[in-house]
């Protein structure tokens, strides 16, 4: 009698236990569908300067906040953000949020989402449309401005003869455009400056290393390398120091993106200038959500202030104020 007993309350507490996480669970779900929804297209994860923008979106679009993030990395692929952004549009969510790979072949895709009535903000790198009503808004960086920034610093750092190894990045992305086109400028106008090597390095620390290696196993002839981001500059810096080198000094190292493991190669005296390339657009695409759920028209075009490091301007306390 006292086993019946007994298991009629283990049987009871557990109807009790079921019931409890039932509701918890409806609870759960109510609360859930209170979320915003947001479907994030990211590039990839091929750099410092990425992985922070993906960190700053996780933070803005918390559940704490109000929001459900859905991500998906594309991993350098345009076809995969295709098919990202339909998969976004099929799940009903609210806005999608596009990190785009490149510059052109957008406009199907975003035709399906502005029937669909989702609002589309596009992030860090521009799109080339038929229509610029196929997205809402753009916030970014101004890469034509941070190619200047570059060439004039290095007109008035370096000497007049320079022997410009080029590493770019993802071709036909906004970023390798605009500082790309900086630098075909700068050689135009400059006689003393040739370029004796340029090549895509995709952004990425291992290509910027290879690249460097095959340079000086061939022998050939440089005293600047201008890379397109940071990692390609750290993997050349090692190509450099294995070789018996000292970057900074015996090569220039123009770098860009300005990160906190950069900026303490530029505190250090191994990149000579880092353009900065500001990664945390969570917020600043947050903000303008928040403007549009409120009616509100937010300016379709964003540009987000930045400035360079070098070791004339760089301090420990602006390293350790920035965040990324």
């Amino acid at each position: 009698m006292k086993r019946i007993f007994i298991s009629i309350l283990v049987l009871y507490a557990a109807i009790l236990l079921w019931a409890c996480s039932g509701n918890r669970n409806r609870e759960e779900a109510e609360d859930d569908s209170q979320l915003i929804v947001v479907g994030f297209s990211q590039v990839g994860a091929e750099s410092d300067w990425r992985n922070g923008n993906t960190h700053s979106m996780q933070e803005a679009f918390s559940m704490e906040n109000g929001y459900r993030l859905i991500l998906d990395d594309a991993q350098q692929k345009q076809e995969k953000q295709i098919t990202a952004i339909r998969n976004f549009i099929n799940q009903g969510v609210d806005y999608i949020v596009l990190a785009p790979t490149t510059e052109l072949n957008w406009d199907t895709v975003l035709m399906e989402a502005k029937a669909a009535g989702i609002p589309v903000i596009i992030v860090d790198r521009m799109i080339e449309v038929s229509d610029e009503s196929l997205f809402t808004c753009w916030v970014g960086s101004d890469f034509h401005r941070e190619g200047d920034i570059a060439v004039k610093w290095m007109e008035e750092h370096l000497p007049e003869k320079l022997r410009i190894v080029h590493l770019q990045g993802n071709l036909g992305s906004s970023a390798q455009i605009g500082r790309s086109d900086g630098l075909k400028r700068a050689l135009l106008a400059h006689p003393g400056w040739s370029e004796v090597f340029e090549a895509p390095g995709d952004f990425v620390e291992a290509k910027g290393l290879e690249l460097t290696e095959m340079l000086l196993k061939n022998n050939t002839d440089f005293n600047v390398i201008y890379s397109e981001n940071d990692n390609m500059a750290f993997g050349a810096i090692t190509a450099l120091e294995d070789a018996g080198l000292r970057p900074g000094e015996d090569v220039a190292i123009i770098s860009f993106d300005a990160g906190a493991r950069a900026l303490s190669l530029v505190m250090e005296g191994k990149i000579n200038l880092d353009v900065e390339c500001n990664p945390m657009h969570g917020p600043r695409v947050r903000a303008i959500i928040e403007q549009l759920r409120r009616g509100e028209t937010p300016p379709k075009y964003t540009y987000v202030d930045e400035t360079y490091f070098d070791t004339f301007n760089l301090t420990e306390d602006i390293m350790t104020s920035r965040g990324y």
